[in-house]
């Protein structure tokens, strides 16, 4: 309906602002309007975190070093147009204009030619808003963490059928962090026994591939890692089977949370201490087709598994920095390693940077099936000229 809000619910011991060294987490249900699972369970996430923090100390601990924001239902109009309940395919997937909003955002492999709703801006226009490190989001219909690519070309290794990201180990561990510690999604069975997902986790483009799905744009433009649920076979069950949903998810949502904290993070600054935004920090051997910046305060949060890593924090214009850092599972200790950076020469505001909402991985499936030698004379030309 036109002019309706989607509500957002953020917790935290600083729930109205985003405080330095203190990561962004987000929980996203309900966008196919007829799978109403996550809706519940989300609402159920809610009232546990918030009745169990200053009682449980593990609760506690993730609430004060950890944002965590929740948004029941992300398409409101397509959960009420659902009149009639079905295990099925029904109406209400869609949007009050028809559209199906798991296929509506910017797709970095392909022009994807939707105009954007409503609900896709707002969820766009918020994650540009926010640092969010992890996410989720949450559907029904199958049992099974899905992840990262859902779209591919032959960069991404989709001619073999899976397309891959530079992060692939980081993804699959997130996807087995909640499959394992779900009351049944580790048996990787899936639904009436026709598709069995080993280990309860699949790769996006693997299970079946998807042009302008969120989860891509997060990872792509958001600098984000999300991850899809899907948490029930029937994708509209009756109200009598909620609570042992709820049973069947809380563990998982609760450990899923935790992983916001692997890895390494930190700020980037210059001689004078002042945060430098949009400096590029990536770790080493894992590039990112939209490289990874840091946000206002020069922050910057990479998800890593336990191992050695050089991270190469680059202001435009100055030498590159690198360090070498060893990362521990910091779960714990609900803090990843930190290690900031320090530009004594540098006493500029780096100028912003966004990246293109064009279909990075074509460019990129261009260049790598150029030829070579036209490339040199390319170069050559440049030179001359």
């Amino acid at each position: 309906l036109k002019g309706r809000d989607l509500w957002v619910l953020v917790l935290g011991r600083f729930p109205t602002h985003h405080k330095i060294g203190i990561p962004e987490f987000k929980y996203v249900a309900n966008m196919h309007g007829d799978e109403t699972v996550g809706r519940e369970i989300l609402l159920h996430l809610i009232d546990f975190l918030v009745t169990s923090y200053r009682r449980d100390p593990i609760i506690t601990r993730l609430l004060n070093n950890t944002r965590i924001h929740i948004m029941p239902t992300m398409n409101p109009d397509g959960f009420e147009a659902t009149k009639v309940p079905d295990c099925y395919y029904t109406q209400g997937r869609y949007n009050k204009n028809g559209e199906d909003l798991n296929r509506n955002f910017p797709d970095a492999f392909e022009d994807n030619n939707v105009s954007i709703q409503p609900e896709t801006q707002a969820v766009m226009n918020w994650i540009k808003n926010e640092t969010f490190v992890l996410s989720a989001n949450l559907h029904g219909g199958a049992l099974v963490a899905s992840y990262t690519f859902d779209n591919g070309n032959s960069v991404t290794g989709s001619l073999k059928g899976y397309s891959r990201s530079p992060d692939d180990d980081v993804f699959i561990h997130l996807a087995k962090t909640y499959s394992f510690n779900h009351a049944t999604m580790y048996k990787g069975t899936g639904c009436d026994n026709r598709q069995p997902f080993p280990e309860g986790i699949t790769n996006g483009y693997s299970w079946y591939q998807l042009e302008g799905g969120m989860q891509d744009y997060n990872y792509v433009w958001g600098q984000c890692f999300e991850i899809t649920l899907e948490l029930s076979c029937c994708k509209y069950p009756p109200a009598d089977q909620l609570e042992k949903f709820w049973r069947d998810n809380k563990v998982a949502l609760i450990e899923y949370i935790k992983q916001v904290h692997i890895g390494v993070k930190g700020q980037v600054t210059d001689k004078n201490g002042n945060p430098i935004p949009n400096a590029i920090v990536e770790a080493k051997g894992r590039p990112h087709i939209c490289p990874y910046r840091t946000n206002e305060q020069g922050e910057y949060f990479l998800l890593l598994l336990p191992g050695t890593y050089v991270i190469n924090a680059t202001v435009p214009g100055f030498k590159p920095m690198l360090k070498t850092v060893e990362i521990h599972d910091n779960t714990g200790n609900f803090s990843a390693l930190k290690h900031d950076f320090s530009f004594s020469e540098v006493s500029i505001r780096s100028r912003a940077a966004s990246c293109p909402k064009t279909p990075l991985y074509q460019e990129l499936e261009r260049a790598s099936a150029a030829v070579k030698p036209t490339l040199h004379v390319l170069v050559l030309m440049t030179v001359m000229l």
